[in-house]
């Protein structure tokens, strides 16, 4: 091994500034020898954070999401939300509104669609190249590719983006300091897709949203607006907000250790692995899954967790857990084990998974591919951040590149 690749192998994610967050709960004393917190709301939770038993906990259909989303409900967020997300429903419900989704999110589904970011990608960089040879690479770049592609996606106009993501950003932030604000910005987002879906508002008749609409007896019962707008809800914002956060997150961290980046210039074929492992590194925002409550007794490696017990299971701490990612705080561009929780497991695993690999590595491979040189232009210690619930990210990544000839 030469000294460049000893260096490329021992980059330790919490010496990237600001890519690791600080915890938004309390540990308290263990019960019965289970790790406890305090959640935000308040609420006792057993803290699981081994890789096999958060696993198995994502799997359990026991262990349930929506009386968490109730007045008083335990939770990481500042108020409840629609009992009609997907993230809020439990099985048998769960299923029946996620089928909508099923296949134009799957990987054939999305693969579609890589076109349509490569041609968003290399406009976006042709209008940074004509700058010079500096610029925000997040302003300029990355923060349009997810929002365009969303609206293509979505059958959108593109114009009423300056409307919805002003408000689907502070909804993902989900600061506590405003409740009642909070609250009217989330109500404006979600009636406006309700004038989507009911006609109020133009939408594409190629998008998904007349799409689910003229499906929505395939299911049994037939689904309502509400129901319809619960799931075009993800699509609007996590397809946006979160895939933008990550990707920001992605190509930060390989800026901020130029190694890093320069492991993936000279060897594009590991773009894919790094993109996982960097996914298993890096949460979207400052928590990792949402609490789940025991509904009934659960026997695990951790013990008994009676009924009306809350959990959390750490996603963040089991793709860090040494038993199954060995030496995990290291940044390893060919790591190739186990596969991470990143986008959970089971019956609530992201539906925009495949999305969000497909959109971060075709902008990565271009960005190498054209942009090679392609670094940092200030310490990454001075890179800006909004640190908020979910939505957590640079707002800006000034960079540099050598002047092409």
């Amino acid at each position: 091994m030469n000294i460049a690749t000893k260096i490329k192998n021992t980059i330790n994610v919490t010496n990237i500034p600001n890519l690791d967050f600080a915890s938004v709960f309390e540990v308290t004393t263990p019960l019965d020898g289970m790790a406890r917190i305090i959640l935000p709301s308040g609420h006792l939770a057993y803290h699981l954070t081994k890789y096999q038993e958060v696993q198995q906990v994502l799997m359990d259909k026991r262990f349930i999401r929506s009386p968490c989303n109730e007045e008083g409900g335990a939770s990481f967020l500042p108020t409840i939300t629609p009992r009609e997300l997907l993230l809020n429903n439990d099985a048998p419900h769960h299923a029946r509104l996620r089928k909508v989704v099923v296949k134009d999110f799957s990987p054939s589904g999305v693969a579609v669609l890589k076109d349509k970011v490569v041609q968003l990608t290399h406009a976006r960089l042709d209008e940074m190249i004509k700058l010079g040879d500096a610029a925000d690479l997040f302003s300029l770049v990355l923060d349009h590719i997810p929002s365009e592609l969303d609206c293509y996606l979505m059958g959108i106009p593109l114009e009423d983006r300056a409307f919805y993501r002003p408000l689907t950003q502070v909804v993902q932030i989900g600061a506590r300091e405003d409740i009642p604000e909070l609250l009217r910005q989330f109500w404006l987002v979600y009636h406006y897709l309700m004038d989507l879906v009911t006609g109020r508002r133009a939408s594409y008749p190629d998008g998904l949203i007349q799409r689910f609409v003229a499906d929505r007896d395939d299911s049994t019962p037939s689904l309502t607006d509400e129901e319809l707008v619960g799931v075009l809800l993800g699509v609007l914002i996590g397809g946006d907000q979160n895939i933008l956060s990550v990707m920001t997150k992605v190509i930060y961290a390989l800026l901020a250790a130029p190694t890093l980046w320069q492991s993936l210039v000279e060897d594009p074929a590991l773009i894919p692995c790094a993109v996982e492992e960097l996914l298993r590194l890096i949460p979207i925002g400052n928590i990792s899954t949402f609490p789940r409550i025991a509904s009934a007794d659960v026997e695990g490696s951790w013990g008994k967790i009676e009924c009306g017990s809350v959990v959390y299971a750490d996603v963040h701490a089991a793709n860090r857990d040494p038993s199954v990612f060995p030496d995990p705080l290291t940044i390893q561009l060919n790591r190739n084990n186990a596969k991470h929780l990143q986008f959970g497991y089971g019956m609530h695993n992201c539906m925009g998974a495949a999305l969000a690999r497909m959109e971060i590595s075709t902008v990565l491979e271009i960005l190498i591919e054209r942009i090679p040189s392609l670094q940092l232009a200030i310490p990454a210690e001075e890179v800006p951040w909004v640190h908020g619930t979910i939505l957590r990210r640079p707002t800006s990544l000034p960079v540099r590149w050598a002047p092409f000839r």
